[in-house]
């Protein structure tokens, strides 16, 4: 019989019961029937059959808990931009009545409004605004999150966006990844000179980062963004600090982000619907994961599909993140992110929910979550379901029972 252990080894907790999606392979959901799930200080110590358990299930932790359902991974987006002020809900409607994206962006409207907005809010205002969104994630499964800034376009609205990420994981007993995204558009004071902005994006960026507010690097190549010339800036300057880059990339055209991502060795390439074969196969060289962004896709009712087959030959890891922003994706459920992604393009709910959990984490560089395997952060999402395929099968609804990060029920 297996000895039971002393007070000092028993686990800190313990659920049996419930049917484990462990991803803990490179195909299917990687299933245990009648499982049981255990952590300790933070980390996974046993995943595997409840009947494999090391002896008593009472002497074995301090908390046992017996539950049905299905434990997944904790969902992790990794494309927010969720620190905003106001909304652009008529934006919405002037796309419904035929504006154009574009339109609306060299209208004054767009990412500016949002700029104008997160000005004139404080960093408590912005707590305020930005708490809900980031509390309707988690209870929907999200256990690490990423949020960049973007909307602020001058030194202290960008620290103010990137203290209100950090403050929000304090609040709610998540990780917070924080992106420096200074390069989103072009500031009202810098009408014109976007070659300025960029000597200003690439001056705060060591600053930020000294404050240690920058977890990463983005900024938005395209025709009503930045050149990837400019963008190249951003990057090197993000190199010197060892700061790793990703890119909002090839949505509306082809300008060779992606491969410009790969170049740099970033992290990840966003929304990548018009990215090139010769990109493809530079992100499969360089490990770059293609974080596909399906609520954007849908709001704006876009019809070119990002090259998914490509992808899947070439092995390119993808991601699916919600977007959240106010503009183009208002999006508070990284669970509907998956099963647009399904709709659309015509992911597979083993691919979406890989992607939501271990590529995306991978698309911000770490490499501690997304599976549940002894020794990985303790981040599950316990959910009301018959099968995990159901996770991108069902429109709307609460399926979350719960949710835990670093072994810690958080909703």
């Amino acid at each position: 019989m297996t000895p039971v252990p002393d007070v000092d080894s028993r686990w800190d907790g313990l659920i049996v019961g419930p049917s484990l999606a462990t991803l803990d392979d490179t195909r299917g959901y990687g299933e245990v029937t009648d499982g049981a799930i255990a952590w300790k200080d933070g980390r996974l110590a046993w995943v595997g059959a409840r009947v494999q358990l090391p002896g008593d299930e009472d002497s074995l932790a301090d908390q046992v808990i017996e539950a049905d359902g299905w434990i997944t991974p904790g969902l992790v987006d990794c494309h927010t931009h969720l620190v905003f002020a106001g909304d652009r809900a008529r934006e919405f409607e002037m796309r419904l009545e035929g504006a154009s994206y574009e339109d609306i962006a060299r209208s004054g409207g767009g990412i500016l409004s949002s700029v104008r907005a997160v000005r004139a809010a404080s960093e408590d205002d912005l707590l305020r605004e930005s708490l809900p969104r980031a509390r309707a994630l988690v209870a929907d499964g999200v256990s690490t999150l990423e949020i960049k800034s973007g909307y602020g376009l001058d030194l202290d609205n960008e620290r103010k966006m990137l203290r209100v990420a950090r403050r929000l994981g304090e609040v709610l007993g998540i990780e917070v990844r924080t992106t420096y995204l200074a390069a989103h558009a072009l500031p009202p004071e810098f009408s014109g000179d976007a070659e300025a902005y960029i000597d200003a994006v690439v001056e705060w960026l060591p600053v930020l980062h000294g404050e240690g507010l920058v977890d990463a690097v983005d900024a938005f190549c395209e025709g009503i963004g930045f050149t990837p010339a400019q963008t190249r800036r951003v990057f090197e300057a993000a190199r010197l600090l060892d700061l790793p880059v990703k890119l909002h990339a090839d949505q509306l055209s082809d300008l060779g982000g992606a491969g410009l991502v790969a170049a740099f060795a970033g992290l990840s390439a966003d929304h990548v619907e018009y990215s090139s074969a010769e990109s493809v196969a530079a992100m499969a060289a360089s490990g770059v994961v293609a974080v596909l962004l399906p609520g954007a896709f849908h709001v704006l009712r876009e019809t070119k599909l990002p090259p998914l087959e490509a992808f899947r030959q070439q092995g390119v890891a993808m991601a699916v993140a919600t977007d959240c922003n106010p503009g183009t994706a208002p999006l508070l459920s990284l669970r509907q992110a998956m099963q647009l992604a399904c709709t659309h393009f015509r992911l597979t709910p083993e691919e979406a929910l890989r992607g939501a959990t271990v590529n995306a984490a991978h698309a911000l560089g770490l490499h501690d979550r997304g599976v549940l395997r002894v020794g990985a952060r303790a981040d599950f999402a316990l959910w009301d379901i018959r099968h995990p395929s159901e996770l991108g099968y069902w429109l709307g609804g609460r399926l979350c029972r719960g949710v835990y990060a670093g072994g810690r029920f958080i909703g």
